[in-house]
């Protein structure tokens, strides 16, 4: 019998989301002064445009998840891209930095929603064998938006400013929402009586575990991703322009390999591409004073990253089931969100009292912590 044939178009349209939403999150960040000047504030405050964003996706993704439920799950998705093209709209004509800063807020609650639906959705579009590919192709979305996406954002406020930028943005989120209603089947929301509950869902076996790994993994990622310019510096490379390049082009490769290699390896990709990384983080916290270690060691550490969101994700829906995968990538998005701050944090505070040397020896610690960790998932 042959295999059922995937959903290509709504499992694009579904990464496309993610590009959205990726997109929708970060693009300030590349357009500080220009916000700073137009609102009127510090390029301290314009920054906070991205963290309360974070933030408010950070607390919205569970409580939000569990309070829809039991709703049929395209509508819920369609009125989060609506919310994205009206909120982006709404920024692209604000003035007021006030307004501006409520816009992202409201934005950050339509994220953490998508966020804690999306892989889900994907699981349940296809039979349990092609999961893991399924949820590659969405993933891959957020490897576009940051290789791709957000500079073609930023290029194009350089030449039409920064509200042409996210006007672009509301209109493509408002066309995709069009293309979602047209492509993804409608999956029905989870009866009352087949809900479990969410600390009966953190029970089950191997979740815990899974968002430990989860939040580790990324605190030791950011302890170094965040700061690479200094790195880049130490090793004479200047800027980080040529090593972020590097990272970014490997962990297209790593998602495009983990999607052509998932289905039926999860288990064993998970701890070659952490061990992928682990290996990366010894030749930088060894040799990373030099640039040819520093470029090859930053390429396995994308390649291995590349995959590591997808294996993470689909680990943990392979221990709740598809059923339980929105409240299950819910509590994944918070602990996402978690440690990508706890990371940046924690890599600050390193750099600002022992420099950069130190940071790859921090996240190899937590790396290798959590490449033992797998070792105790069933």
């Amino acid at each position: 019998m042959s295999s059922p044939r995937m959903p290509v178009m709504a499992l694009a349209s579904l990464s496309c989301a993610a590009f959205t939403a990726v997109v929708t999150e970060l693009l300030p960040a590349g357009l500080l002064p220009e916000l700073s000047r137009d609102l009127g504030v510090p390029a301290g405050r314009a920054g906070f445009l991205v963290t309360g964003y974070a933030l408010a996706s950070f607390l919205s993704a569970i409580p939000v998840t569990v309070a829809v439920r039991g709703l049929p799950r395209r509508p819920i998705l369609l009125t989060v891209l609506v919310c994205f093209a009206a909120l982006n709209a709404g920024t692209a004509l604000s003035g007021s930095y006030a307004l501006t800063f409520a816009l992202r807020l409201l934005a950050g609650v339509a994220g953490g929603t998508l966020w804690a639906m999306l892989v889900g959705y994907a699981a349940r579009l296809v039979p349990d064998e092609r999961r893991g590919r399924a949820i590659a192709i969405v993933s891959a979305g957020v490897t576009v938006a940051l290789c791709a996406g957000i500079p073609a954002g930023s290029a194009l406020a350089g030449v039409a400013g920064w509200r042409a930028a996210f006007a672009v943005l509301a209109a493509a989120s408002a066309l995709l929402a069009v293309w979602v209603w047209r492509s993804v089947p409608p999956v029905a929301g989870e009866r009352a009586g087949r809900r479990l509950p969410l600390r009966a869902v953190l029970g089950l076996t191997g979740v815990r575990v899974s968002l430990a790994v989860t939040l580790v993994v990324l605190v030791g990622h950011q302890i170094v991703y965040t700061f690479l310019a200094p790195l880049a510096a130490r090793a004479g490379l200047g800027e980080a322009g040529v090593a972020l390049l590097v990272f970014g082009l490997a962990t297209v490769a790593g998602v495009w390999l983990t999607g052509a290699l998932i289905d039926g390896r999860v288990r064993a990709l998970l701890p070659t591409a952490l061990a992928g990384t682990v290996a990366a983080m010894t030749v930088l916290a060894v040799f990373g004073q030099h640039a040819g270690p520093l470029l090859g060691a930053t390429a396995v550490w994308g390649l291995g990253f590349g995959g590591l969101p997808t294996l993470l994700q689909s680990t943990l829906i392979e221990r709740t089931g598809a059923r339980n995968a929105d409240v299950a990538t819910s509590l994944q998005t918070t602990v996402y969100n978690a440690g990508i701050a706890a990371g940046s944090f924690a890599g600050g505070l390193l750099l600002d009292g022992l420099g950069a040397v130190v940071l790859p020896w921090a996240s190899l610690a937590l790396l290798s912590l959590a490449l033992a960790a797998v070792a105790l998932l069933p």
